[in-house]
C-alpha cells in the first residue's frame, strides 16, 4: 500500500487512490518539514480528563492531567528522545485541527478517523499513568502564541483555550 501511495500515478493508484489513503493515513503520512522545517509559532498544551459512570447513575470526572507535560519530559534530558515522543500527539492534534477547523464536528471519513486517532492516545497514556476505569476522555488544548524575537511577552488575552467534547472510550 506505501509503495502505490508513494509511486507515480498508475493504473492501481489511480482506481483504488481512496482505500490506498484510507489505509496509509495517519500512521504512514510523508512530510517534507524535514528539509523545509516550519517553525512553530505557538506553544500548544493538551490536557486530558476522565469520566466515569457510576453504578448509581451518577459520574465521576478526574483532575485534567498534562499530555504535552508528559511528552516533554520524555524527550528532556535524553541524548536519543524518541521521535514518537517528540511528534505523536503534536502531530494528531495538528491534523485533528485540520480535519475539523474550529467545530469539533467530523465533516468527513478522515475527520472521523483522526479525531479517533486522537482520542485513543489520550485514552492510552491516561491508562498507562493513572489507575483506575473510565468511559470517557476530554482534552482540552491551550495555545499560546511564541513572542517575535526581541518582542515582549505574549498578552494574557491571546491564549487560546478549546475544551473539546466528551468522547466515549472503550477499554480492552
Amino acid at each position: 500500500m506505501v509503495f502505490f501511495h508513494v509511486a507515480p500515478r498508475n493504473a492501481v493508484s489511480q482506481r483504488y487512490g481512496e482505500q490506498i489513503d484510507a489505509w496509509v493515513y495517519p500512521f504512514f503520512e510523508q512530510d517534507w518539514r524535514l528539509f523545509a522545517p516550519n517553525p512553530a509559532s505557538a506553544n500548544v498544551q493538551i490536557s486530558v480528563k476522565t469520566r466515569q459512570e457510576m453504578p448509581d447513575g451518577a459520574t465521576r470526572e478526574s483532575d485534567w492531567f498534562d499530555l504535552t507535560a508528559l511528552d516533554t519530559s520524555a524527550v528532556r534530558h535524553h541524548v536519543f528522545p524518541s521521535h514518537t515522543a517528540q511528534n505523536t500527539l503534536r502531530r494528531a492534534w495538528s491534523a485533528y485541527v485540520d480535519a475539523h477547523g474550529a467545530e469539533d464536528v467530523p465533516h468527513s471519513d478522515r475527520a472521523v478517523m483522526l479525531r479517533d486517532y486522537l482520542r485513543n492516545i489520550a485514552a492510552d497514556r491516561v491508562a498507562e499513568h493513572r489507575p483506575g476505569p473510565f468511559d470517557a476522555v476530554r482534552l482540552r488544548v491551550e495555545t499560546v502564541p511564541i513572542a517575535a524575537h526581541g518582542a515582549q511577552q505574549v498578552s494574557p488575552n491571546a491564549v487560546e483555550t478549546r475544551d473539546l467534547p466528551w468522547w466515549e472510550v472503550s477499554q480492552g
